[in-house]
C-alpha cells in the first residue's frame, strides 16, 4: 500500500492549530478588555508557541528573499522584512467575533521588538519571576503577528487562493480580500497584500496595539470566487 505525499504549507496549519486553541480557550477566558491581563499555563503555553512560530516563519520569510542573509534574531530580521515588505508593520488584524483589531507589529522598529516579543522573552527567560506577562493580550497579539506573517510567507498561494480552510478568528480587513475560493477541499481566501489598511487608521490605538472595533462588518460572501 504505498502514500503519496506533496509539500504542504505547514506553518500555515501549524497557525491554524493555534488558532484552534485560542477558540476552546475562549470558551473559558472571554477575550474581553477586562481579561487581557489574564494569565495561566494554558496562555503561557500558547503564547509562546505563537512566539517561537513567528521566529521561524519570519527567518524563513527573510531567506525568501535573501537566500545568503545571516539574519538570526528579531532585530536582525526587521531592516530585511520592512525592505521587502514595506506596509509589514501597518497590518491590521480583525478578530470580529470578539470585536477586536490588532497591529501587532506596530512597536517595531531597529533594535526594538514590539512590546508582546519582548514580554514573550521575559516568560521564556525568568518565568519565575515574569510569569504574569504571559497575558491574553500578549497571546492576542502574537498570534495576529504569527498570522501577518504566515501570510506574507506564502504570498504566492493565498494570492491566488491556494491555503485551504479559513481562519475561525483572525482576518484582514475588506481592502487585502481579493476573492474567495470554495471546492471540495474546502475553503480559501485571495489575499491582496498590497493594500495599506492604515489609510484610515483608528483613532484610540491601545498601547499595546489591541482596539476594540466595535460595527465592523467582514462579508467575506460579498466576494466572488476567483
Amino acid at each position: 500500500m504505498g502514500i503519496d505525499h506533496s509539500v504542504t504549507p505547514i506553518h500555515w496549519n501549524y497557525f491554524l492549530a493555534l488558532e484552534d486553541d485560542l477558540v476552546r480557550l475562549a470558551r473559558y477566558v472571554e477575550l474581553s478588555k477586562k481579561n487581557e491581563d489574564t494569565y495561566s499555563i494554558e496562555i503561557a503555553r500558547l503564547f509562546m508557541s505563537a512566539s517561537a512560530e513567528v521566529d521561524a516563519v519570519l527567518k524563513q520569510l527573510v531567506k525568501k528573499n535573501n537566500p545568503s542573509s545571516k539574519a538570526a534574531s528579531i532585530n536582525a530580521y526587521y531592516k530585511e522584512i520592512t525592505t521587502n515588505y514595506q506596509n509589514f508593520t501597518n497590518f491590521n488584524v480583525l478578530v470580529r467575533r470578539h470585536g477586536l483589531k490588532l497591529t501587532p507589529w506596530t512597536n517595531w522598529s531597529d533594535n526594538t521588538p514590539p512590546i508582546w516579543w519582548q514580554d514573550h522573552n521575559k516568560v521564556k527567560h525568568h518565568r519565575h519571576t515574569d510569569f504574569e506577562k504571559a497575558t491574553i493580550k500578549n497571546c492576542l497579539n502574537a498570534l495576529a503577528a504569527l498570522f501577518v506573517s504566515v501570510i506574507h510567507l506564502y504570498a504566492e498561494a493565498d494570492g491566488k487562493g491556494q491555503l485551504l480552510m479559513l481562519p475561525s478568528l483572525f482576518h484582514l480587513g475588506e481592502s487585502h480580500i481579493a476573492g474567495t475560493t470554495m471546492n471540495r477541499f474546502g475553503h480559501s481566501f485571495s489575499y491582496d497584500l498590497s493594500q495599506n489598511l492604515t489609510a484610515h487608521p483608528p483613532t484610540n490605538h491601545h498601547p499595546l496595539s489591541l482596539v476594540r472595533a466595535s460595527g465592523y462588518c467582514h462579508r467575506h460572501n460579498a466576494h466572488s470566487s476567483k
